[in-house]
């Protein structure tokens, strides 16, 4: 059965760096489009970033550039480097197919980032 597991979240101050890892399985990951989605208090979850199965990316929400996503099709791993982060990064970051239809709209327990001083 389809599994995503996030992991790399934390505390971090304003202009730090995180990375997040995402493993995947359960289905054909390798020829998937991947994508970091986050979802902030109080709003909905949101498709930020995605990357191609030949790993280009495409960017999907403003101020994403700050971003980089990566995938390993050997490991079934997508990486999320996030740098310069802002207080309004906050939210629980989720990776998953794009579209999720692909897993059966499947979502891991996603992983929590707070930028805090």
């Amino acid at each position: 059965q389809v599994q995503l597991v996030e992991s790399g979240g934390g505390l971090v101050q304003p202009g730090g760096s995180l990375r997040l890892s995402c493993a995947a399985s359960g289905f054909n990951f390798g020829n998937q489009y991947m994508g970091w989605y986050r979802q902030a208090p109080g709003t909905q979850r949101e498709l930020m970033i995605h990357i191609t199965p030949g790993g280009s990316t495409v960017l999907s929400m403003s101020g994403s550039g700050r971003f980089t996503i990566s995938r390993d099709n050997a490991k079934n791993m997508v990486y999320l480097q996030m740098d310069s982060l802002r207080p309004d990064d906050t939210a629980v970051y989720y990776c998953n197919s794009v579209p999720t239809s692909i897993v059966g709209d499947y979502w891991g327990p996603g992983t929590q980032v707070t930028v805090s001083s």
